[in-house]
């Protein structure tokens, strides 16, 4: 890893991009209206902790909707944006990412979301009334990505054999669940041109929710960490969407499930535009091990804790850190382990 000289870049790091894989045999590739869906979906949430879902019933135009009022958002002046930020958590940021000093090559809009009636963070672009086709395309994008989220959980369930059917799903749909919205811009870096490397757009990290719901643009610069540490580049494709495994899925599944270290390399040459939906559960819900995955004689891998436990330590944390490290037993056997 190197550091770019330039002092306007903030000091964020420079990446050597790996070469891209294929979708096939990398990262599974899920048709939602096949027979074997749910299994396919557990295999490769057990392997990967992320993949790719297709024939999933969200129209390609809803989402190139939003994508252009994103990149109308994202195109206006640094001072029109500004007045949507400082993030406090939610709102305009642009390169610092959270408050502990983390940084990348991006701009991003960060929006909580509420349940019940589907709501999410308004900010000051929003009372122009240019901006209602943004307010009515977003509003539209998360009901949609709503109902595609609780579908794949309760395929998960049924692939993994538990009921009741809803017995994760649930957890993002109930009324008071807590759910994060990000649109992220990583502007083409023109000094980048000509080298083998990328900037840090995102550093490396894994999401603390339940599942994570990814659609970008048709550019390159999402990579996931495979089980021996080496990072791969996942192939874009604007008309599907990625799933990640997050912290909260893996204590439910008692480790089963991998939550996938993931990052966002930007280029010299490519404007990348990504919109990602965090479903996390309500605040109070206690996150630990489902009762009906674990076997006779087998031991939680996880202290017991609360959402809002998990994600006050989340956000004191930096991105790389292990955070689910806080909460792993330290007192179990090799066999306990098993």
């Amino acid at each position: 890893m190197v550091v770019l000289s330039n002092p306007g870049l903030d000091q964020i790091s420079l990446l050597r991009s790996p070469k891209a894989i294929a979708c096939s045999p990398g990262v599974p590739v899920i048709d939602l209206s096949k027979p074997d869906a749910a299994a396919s979906l557990v295999e490769a949430c057990e392997e990967f902790g992320f993949l790719k879902v297709t024939d999933h019933g969200i129209p390609v135009e809803l989402m190139q909707r939003l994508e252009a009022e994103a990149v109308r958002f994202f195109s206006l002046s640094p001072v029109e944006k500004e007045r949507s930020g400082p993030p406090d958590p939610f709102g305009y940021g642009n390169r610092k990412i959270g408050a502990n000093g983390d940084i990348g090559w991006l701009e991003y809009l960060l929006f909580a979301v509420a349940s019940k009636p589907l709501s999410y963070t308004f900010m000051d672009f929003l009372r122009e009334p240019a901006a209602c086709s943004f307010s009515s395309a977003l509003k539209e994008y998360l009901a949609a990505v709503r109902k595609l989220a609780s579908k794949v959980l309760e395929l998960m369930a049924e692939g993994l054999d538990i009921v009741p059917r809803d017995v994760i799903s649930r957890l993002i749909m109930a009324e008071n669940s807590d759910g994060i919205f990000r649109l992220n811009h990583y502007p083409p870096c023109p000094v980048l041109r000509g080298y083998n490397y990328g900037l840090t757009g995102f550093g490396e990290h894994t999401d603390p929710q339940v599942i994570s719901v990814l659609r970008s643009n048709n550019s390159t610069g999402l990579q996931i960490s495979l089980k021996d540490g080496s990072w791969v580049s996942v192939p874009p494709d604007e008309e599907s969407f990625y799933i990640n495994v997050g912290d909260s899925l893996q204590v439910l599944t008692n480790g089963r499930f991998r939550s996938v270290k993931h990052r966002v390399v930007a280029s010299g040459w490519e404007s990348r535009v990504s919109m990602i939906y965090f479903f996390g559960p309500p605040l109070a819900e206690k996150i630990a091990p489902l009762p009906q995955l674990m076997g006779e004689g087998e031991h939680s891998l996880y202290n017991e804790f609360t959402w809002d436990e998990y994600k006050k330590a989340a956000y004191k944390s930096r991105l790389v850190d292990n955070r689910l490290g806080l909460f792993e037993k330290r007192d179990l056997t090799d066999d306990q382990r098993l």
